[in-house]
């Protein structure tokens, strides 16, 4: 997405587990601590924007998260906030920071991610008939639904991405699909996650 302004040292961190925002893709919100609307009240104030998508991990935070801009946000009646983020670049956590915010901050770097910011990716190798019949298996077997007509119609990049954000898989598996260096090792990981989970296995904390 272009770019208005520098990447900060320093952004605003939002640990959810289960919830990863993968390059370029969007990631809805529902925001209604305390603590958190003063934080995106915040970040709205700031050129960037940004606040870093960020997974517990232990004790601790994941050594990466990813960053989205705030791009839509509205106000419920009862003053809680839905917004919407779009994805900026992944980033390395350099060190969580606690100040006078009563929300987590983190200084970060950007530099390991220097494709997020470089315009979509294609996966040349994406076989979408093998992989919509793998999923269409899958979603059965988890009672799921979704729109095949806006699957079949969406880029490579977004349907690889919404699919590893959206597919219950544990928090160890969303990290690893978010870690993934390129678009097709995230389509081969995805694959072999929901492979896994049709014979039988139990993914949970596989990866972590």
């Amino acid at each position: 997405m272009p770019r208005r302004f520098d990447l900060p040292d320093r952004i605003a961190l939002f640990p959810l587990p289960g919830a990863v925002l993968m390059p370029r893709a969007r990631l809805p919100l529902h925001i209604f601590e305390p603590r958190y609307l003063q934080m995106l009240e915040d970040t709205l104030k700031t050129d960037h924007r940004l606040i870093g998508m960020i997974q517990p991990e232990g004790e601790g935070l994941s050594a990466i998260g990813c960053a989205g801009r705030v791009i839509a946000f509205s106000e419920t009646e009862d003053g809680r906030m839905m917004i919407s983020l779009g994805a900026v670049s992944r980033f390395r956590l350099l060190e969580p920071q606690e100040g006078f915010a009563p929300y987590l901050q983190g200084r970060v770097d950007w530099s390991s991610f220097p494709r997020d910011t470089a315009g979509s990716e294609q996966d040349p190798d994406l076989d979408r008939k093998a992989l919509f019949d793998l999923l269409a298996r899958y979603m059965e077997t988890q009672e799921l639904s979704t729109d095949w007509d806006a699957a079949s119609q969406a880029e490579d990049e977004l349907l690889i991405n919404s699919l590893s954000m959206m597919l219950p898989f544990s928090p160890g598996d969303k990290q690893a699909l978010l870690e993934s260096p390129t678009l097709a090792d995230r389509r081969e990981l995805l694959v072999g996650l929901i492979e896994f989970a049709l014979h039988g296995g139990e993914n949970e904390e596989r990866l972590q």
